[in-house]
């Protein structure tokens, strides 16, 4: 049976062979546009947005939230790779929605190993020891799809390292359908500041 790793060594080799002019493609994105979005393996921000290598950057993370480094690597994409829209973009079917920081404390205080999901939630099997680390860390969690969307936009809105001249966009993606959905509030939550004060 192949390793993971064989696998991919073995898919590098073929990708190097393709490469070809994505040699000479420029660091700054050719679209001057940023997503966040979740780590989520369902979700393919290139595909859903029609995009190529070399057209945007793409952060992810457990949720698509708007943490610290989140926003260290926005702030980045703009003044140093001049992009100049963002997308937040968080999906249905979350698993950031399946727990709490105290579900996720308990859990790895219990052990350190893989968790299971069952009718009744989320249940530790492994065996210990865990830390109680996890009780200092915000896991970020989420209860509202829309409500996470505009509370991210306007965190991101409202730091004072990020300009007002970036456009900021709120959507869901529906993990069945592939549809992206606009959040209208966070929307016009993510406007460039001038916008927002004549509109």
């Amino acid at each position: 049976m192949k390793t993971i790793l064989k696998e991919i060594l073995e898919s590098n080799g073929q990708y190097v062979s393709d490469f070809g002019s994505n040699a000479d493609l420029p660091a700054p994105p050719r679209k001057q546009l940023a997503i966040l979005t979740c780590m989520d393996a369902r979700l393919d921000p290139f595909g859903y947005a029609g995009l190529t290598v070399g057209d945007a950057h793409v952060i992810r993370n457990a949720g698509g939230r708007a943490t610290d480094d989140a926003i260290r690597s926005l702030v980045i994409s703009h003044k140093l790779l001049g992009t100049r829209e963002w997308f937040v973009v968080h999906h249905t079917e979350c698993g950031m929605e399946t727990f709490t920081n105290d579900i996720m404390a308990e859990l790895l205080n219990s052990s350190l190993h893989q968790a299971d999901l069952t009718p009744q939630g989320w249940r530790d099997s492994g065996e210990g020891p865990g830390s109680s680390e996890a009780q200092f860390i915000n896991w970020h969690t989420i209860s509202n799809q829309e409500e996470s969307v505009v509370a991210d936009v306007r965190r991101i809105r409202e730091h004072p390292l990020v300009s007002p001249t970036v456009s900021i966009h709120g959507f869901i993606f529906d993990v069945k359908t592939g549809k992206l959905i606009e959040v209208p509030e966070a929307s016009r939550i993510g406007q460039p500041t001038a916008e927002r004060q004549n509109s």
